[in-house]
Order: structure tokens, then sequence, then C-alpha cells
């Protein structure tokens, strides 16, 4: 990509957001943090956040300097869910009276795909995306971390699908993407009860990773996960396994077989070979 553009995403990201907080935490690393950043709110996920999450990923997507992203959330919890009630919710603005129920009906559904393909732009940035999970983690905000291609929690955090404590279904992407991670029982468990799971739970069923003593050894952790990775084999291997997640495994290996057959031989690969020749870590070139 030519060097304009990913300066232009650079600046961008110098000018902020209204709901995160978007660093570079460590210049010397090539991981970029994306923080929610509502604290006194509990990190609800308001219409800023549902605009700003995309465009974050977007931009992170355009910077070469950026082979990995966290996503982390600032003050005691990580995600209290969708804010209900604020001003600009469309799940909860009054319809006016007298207003035709099949284009009231057809504006909800259009501003429930724009806030779901606001939380799937997180599976589309080519960049792997770490969630970095402490407190509570409740509604949306595991519709949000269901996105992630990584998990990881310190202790304290627990998890809740509270939706159908609110009479609605959850309809934002846990439903799709939970029983692809912990299996569709442990789904159904999570989705049907709205019981609140531990991160000891969480890690038994596959919904994290690794488990951290304390947020302060999460961060730690989490920061090491994208040094000395090639990210053109990064970003290849989360796009494959995306592909190959909905596909037959027969599929699956004719698409790696061809992306391969196009992608194999690059500057990447040579370094790797030589640096494991001469001892030494490979330096691997940006995209």
């Amino acid at each position: 990509m030519a060097s304009g553009g990913s300066s232009d995403a650079e600046a961008e990201l110098r000018r902020g957001f209204k709901a995160l907080a978007v660093t570079r935490p460590d210049p010397a690393a090539a991981v970029y943090e994306v923080r929610l950043s509502r604290p006194a709110q509990r990190n609800a996920l308001s219409p800023d956040s549902f605009a700003e999450i995309p465009r974050a990923m977007a931009l992170l997507d355009r910077v070469p300097a950026a082979r990995a992203v966290v996503l982390s959330a600032a003050g005691p919890h990580f995600c209290a869910g969708i804010e209900l009630g604020g001003p600009g919710n469309p799940l909860t603005a009054p319809f006016g009276r007298g207003a035709d129920p099949a284009a009231a009906a057809e504006g909800l559904r259009r501003a429930i795909l724009g806030m779901q393909a606001a939380l799937t732009a997180v599976e589309l940035c080519r960049k792997p995306v770490i969630a970095a999970v402490h407190g509570a983690c409740v509604g949306g905000g595991v519709d949000l971390v269901a996105a992630c291609d990584i998990r990881y929690c310190s202790k304290d955090a627990t998890f809740v699908l509270k939706e159908v404590d609110m009479a609605i279904v959850a309809d934002l992407g846990a439903l799709q993407r939970l029983p692809r991670i912990v299996g569709y029982g442990n789904a159904a468990d999570l989705a049907l009860t709205g019981r609140r799971i531990t991160a000891a739970e969480a890690k038994e069923m596959g919904l994290v990773s690794r488990v951290f003593d304390s947020k302060q050894e999460l961060d730690a952790g989490v920061a090491k996960i994208a040094k000395e990775k090639s990210a053109n084999a990064v970003m290849g291997t989360k796009a494959v396994l995306l592909r190959s997640r909905d596909i037959t495994v027969e599929q699956g290996l004719e698409h790696v077989a061809t992306w391969n057959s196009g992608m194999l031989r690059s500057n990447d690969l040579v370094e790797a070979i030589k640096a494991f020749m001469e001892k030494r870590k490979p330096v691997f070139s940006k995209l």
C-alpha cells in the first residue's frame, strides 16, 4: 500500500475518538491498543462506540506498523453491554404516533444491521485482534469479544449474556459466533440461562485462551503477542482461518493452497530461513 494511505490513516488516528482511545503503548512493539474509554458508564456501547469501532479497525488495517491490535477497556470493567436509554439509541428510541409499523420495523432492522457490521469490523480487520478482558463483560461486550481472534482475561473477569433477562434475543453476533468458539451446548447454556460465568469457567469452555492473575499481568502478557512475527504470515493465517471456519475441510485445503501459491514466495520467508540458519531473530518487513 502506498505510504500516503498509511500516513493519512496515522494522522486520522491521532485526531482521536470520543468513545475510544487508540494508542501504541510501546513504540518498539508493533502492537496498537484500542481501549473502550467510557469508564463512568462501565464502557457501555453507545452510538459513538458503534461508529468508532469500525473506523478504528479500518484505520489500523492500513497502518503498516500495526501487526496486531489489542482490544481493552479503561476503568474497573470491560463492558456493560449496549447503553440503554442513551440519546440516539435506535433500540430504545420511541416511534412517533401514527408511524407506519412496517417502516418503523425496517428502520430498526437497518439499525441492528449497522451495529452488527460495527462489531463484524473487528473480525474483518486483517490484523489479529486480541481481547484483553477484565472485570464485567456483559451482553454486547460478549458480542464484541466473540468477534476477536484471541481472548485473554484476568482472573476477576466475568461474562454474561443478559439479553434473555431483558426480554430480547441477542442480535449482535454472540448467538452466531459463540457456538463455533465454545460449542453449541455451552453457547445455549449461556444464552438461555443468562447466568454469569467466572474467568475459570470461561477458560474451561474455551471462551478465553489464558487467564492472568491481574490486569497488570494481562496487559503485559497481551503486549507480547505480535512481536517478531511476519505480518504477511499472521494476516494470511487469520484470513484462512476465517474462511475455513464456514466451509468443508476439502474446500479449506483448496483455499489455503491457492492463498499460498500467491503469497508463499515472500521476502519474509527468505528472511525467516536465513535467520534460522544464522541462529538469530528474523527482521520481517512491514506491509
